[in-house]
């Protein structure tokens, strides 16, 4: 797959050889052409040259191109009815105008810009056909123009047509992203505010009892308030950027470990291990980031919901081909006024940020009485 990108681009490199290619066996026919008849018709393959040139460099100058050539074209075919002389349209004249006619509809913005071009390109050709040509095949080779013109311009339609889904899908894409970013942002932040509250809760329980314990947790709320601005700024940040490598955040299993650790801090204590074998290297970094999503909306939603647990087990081990993540919480007893401060998407978003990395999730009570949020996230070569 990694060549693929190189076979498209010679591909298309092969393709315009052969195009400029017929424009010179076409070129070689107006000089024929123009060998076996007199003055107006010697003019012709000096605009075929012209027109091929303007193909070759149609990127550069795309309109103004194609307005040279047509002006140029005109010009000359008024002159030639000015004096009678009578001949043919140039051959690599027409060619080239009409493949700057399909790249005209294909990459010109605005529409209304490459339509009238698209419209002039049509006139030109009509009149080099009933300028130039005797009157008795003025009309054959109008038509035949004709139907030429409206074969680039259905190709060049179908090619703008196909530009701008692709922009469209893009966009959508691109919107669709920074929703899940916002989402990220509003759980980033319940996560933060959730501790906030509950060590807010607790200082004011043991403030009268052990006045000494307050600072230390007057320091973690400021603390977990700066992490929850600093997450703000970062994220609504990406939002902004369009940068798409900019968009990833790049977790990795130290902040895993630190998530657990500020998490013990201010609840029930963590076992948290990562088996021997299970690297970074070998999870791709979407992956990463859901485990850290996974892990930390686990940790939230035992802090509101199950207040009264008594210690958390997570583990990250290979398992199936690839690696799952385990938390459970042990000895749990949910506070109806913490789980009214609600927040987070919950399992309904846990699972489809699992299901989008191509991994599944189960969440529920184990026999032995915890509750274990399971995810299995599939190897990268999986």
């Amino acid at each position: 797959m990694r060549d693929a990108p190189r076979i498209v681009w010679w591909i298309q490199r092969l393709s315009e050889i052969a195009l400029v290619c017929l424009l010179g066996v076409l070129l070689l026919g107006d000089v024929a052409l123009a060998a076996s008849m007199r003055y107006g018709q010697l003019a012709v393959p000096l605009i075929g040259l012209l027109g091929i040139g303007a193909y070759l460099l149609r990127r550069r100058f795309r309109v103004q191109g194609v307005v040279l050539l047509m002006a140029v074209s005109v010009t000359v075919s008024v002159i030639a009815f000015a004096f009678r002389w009578r001949g043919l349209p140039g051959f690599a004249e027409s060619g080239a105008l009409l493949l700057l006619t399909v790249g005209v509809l294909r990459w010109v913005r605005p529409l209304r810009t490459a339509v009238i071009l698209t419209l002039l390109s049509m006139l030109t050709l009509e009149l080099n056909s009933g300028l130039r040509t005797p009157d008795n095949v003025a009309v054959v080779w109008g038509f035949m123009l004709f139907v030429l013109w409206a074969i680039a311009m259905g190709v060049g339609s179908y090619l703008r047509y196909q530009l701008e889904r692709r922009e469209q899908t893009v966009h959508a894409v691109r919107r669709a992203e920074r929703l899940e970013l916002a989402r990220e942002l509003h759980d980033l932040v319940a996560h933060h505010i959730t501790g906030i509250v509950v060590q807010a809760q607790a200082a004011r329980t043991v403030a009268a009892q052990r006045p000494d314990t307050v600072v230390p947790a007057l320091d973690a709320i400021a603390g977990a308030g700066s992490e929850a601005l600093t997450s703000m700024r970062r994220l609504v940040g990406v939002l902004r950027a369009e940068d798409d490598a900019a968009r990833n955040p790049g977790v990795t299993f130290h902040d895993l470990r630190l998530l657990v650790e500020r998490f013990a801090t201010g609840g029930p204590p963590v076992a948290f291990d990562i088996a021997q074998g299970v690297s970074e290297a070998s999870m791709a970094p979407e992956v990463l980031t859901t485990l850290h999503r996974v892990l930390q909306e686990s940790l939230t939603n035992i802090r509101r919901h199950a207040p009264g647990t008594g210690w958390v087990q997570a583990d990250l081990r290979h398992a199936e081909g690839g690696a799952v993540l385990r938390v459970r919480n042990h000895r749990s007893g949910s506070d109806p006024r913490v789980s009214r401060l609600g927040g987070g998407f919950g399992l309904v978003g846990m699972n489809e940020r699992v299901t989008a990395v191509g991994g599944r999730m189960f969440a529920g009570p184990t026999p032995d009485g915890a509750w274990e949020v399971r995810a299995w996230f599939p190897a990268p070569n999986a």
